[in-house]
């Protein structure tokens, strides 16, 4: 089962001046590949597509249905990249992989840090540093989770997660050599010692003390 459908058309010409023409004309080019088939590259309309990337962030972790006019009909996939524009922050391409729901795949998947303004080590004044915004996972296609949440609600002041410190969802792993860092409650830095007006004035006062004179 699918969480989304996308309708395309094949794009018989490719490159860069034929994509800049497709752009202008309201469409956005991507490219399905995988699964044993030749790659297929398709158009699909911009407008609808890019709305749901901006609104959606379970998008970019769910599976798609792509059903594209003619005899090449639905493709189920996952997002596998998409190209930004640099200055308007908008899609200009997209990269599908083909999949089916058993499939086991590797996915990039947001952390997301639950209860971070209640925990009591950043009522003392701590910062919450999340190290690592997103994590690589392996599972099946179609458990693929929206976050990894982590509960910080008792966190103290210098706490610090690593990656082994975690419960993943039921057959989510993060493969790893190393226990990483996820995040930390950081304690608040101490500032520069202040010195008052009154402290400068008295020491500015004060007559520097006569060197004694060696007795003769």
């Amino acid at each position: 089962m699918t969480d989304y459908v996308l309708e395309a058309e094949v794009r018989e010409l490719t490159g860069k001046a034929h994509t800049r023409r497709l752009r202008h004309a309201g469409k956005l080019p991507g490219i399905i590949y995988g699964g044993g088939k030749p790659d297929l590259p398709i158009t699909l309309d911009y407008n609808e597509t890019a709305k749901i990337m901006m609104r959606d962030e379970a998008f970019y972790t769910s599976m798609i249905e792509v059903n594209v006019k003619g005899k090449r009909g639905k493709n189920t996939v996952l997002l596998k990249d998409s190209q930004w524009d640099s200055i308007y922050d908008t899609p200009r391409h997209l990269d599908f992989l083909r999949v089916s729901a058993s499939d086991k795949v590797h996915v990039s998947v947001p952390v997301s840090a639950l209860n971070a303004d209640e925990c009591p080590g950043t009522k003392a004044g701590g910062q919450l540093q999340l190290v690592r915004h997103e994590l690589e996972v392996v599972c099946r296609a179609d458990s693929i989770p929206e976050h990894i949440e982590i509960d910080c609600a008792e966190f103290e002041l210098d706490t610090t997660v690593h990656i082994d410190d975690i419960t993943l969802p039921e057959g989510v792993e993060v493969p790893h050599d190393v226990n990483f860092t996820i995040l930390n409650i950081a304690a608040p830095k101490r500032g520069p010692v202040e010195t008052t007006d009154e402290a400068v004035e008295g020491a500015e006062g004060e007559t520097p003390a006569t060197p004694a004179t060696p007795a003769e």
